[in-house]
């Protein structure tokens, strides 16, 4: 879709534009309506496949800075991920109250559902 992003001059604000036809365009600033207006390089987008996603996920950068200690730093792991698999984490509830509980066990020292591994050497 054409859309353009302006600066106005005047008010010095940062506006963009739906242009169907740009050769007649003539952007007027939707706050000041002053003409003034100067057209900005906006940022693109391209799509990429399914295949190019998860080589993208299970490239080891993408872990870089990421401490599983930290609970808000997992969430914020896996909304980045889920933003990639195309699930919306958009209000965050479902995420906060998984890291909040995910913080509670690591607090009380247990993981439930999970066997503990015992590294005695009982088990050699």
């Amino acid at each position: 879709m054409p859309i353009y992003e302006y600066f106005c001059r005047d008010c010095r604000r940062k506006m963009s534009f739906l242009v169907m036809s740009p050769s007649a365009f003539q952007p007027e600033c939707k706050l000041c309506k002053s003409a003034n207006m100067e057209r900005l390089f906006s940022r693109f987008s391209s799509p990429q496949s399914e295949e190019s996603r998860m080589e993208k996920l299970a490239d080891p950068s993408s872990f870089s800075g990421l401490d599983e200690n930290d609970p808000a730093g997992v969430a914020r792991w896996v909304k980045k991920m889920g933003r990639e698999l195309g699930d919306d984490f958009s209000d965050g509830q479902d995420i906060e109250q998984m890291a909040e509980e995910a913080a509670e066990e690591a607090a009380s020292g247990g993981m439930s559902g999970i066997d503990s591994y015992s590294s005695s050497s009982d088990d050699l």
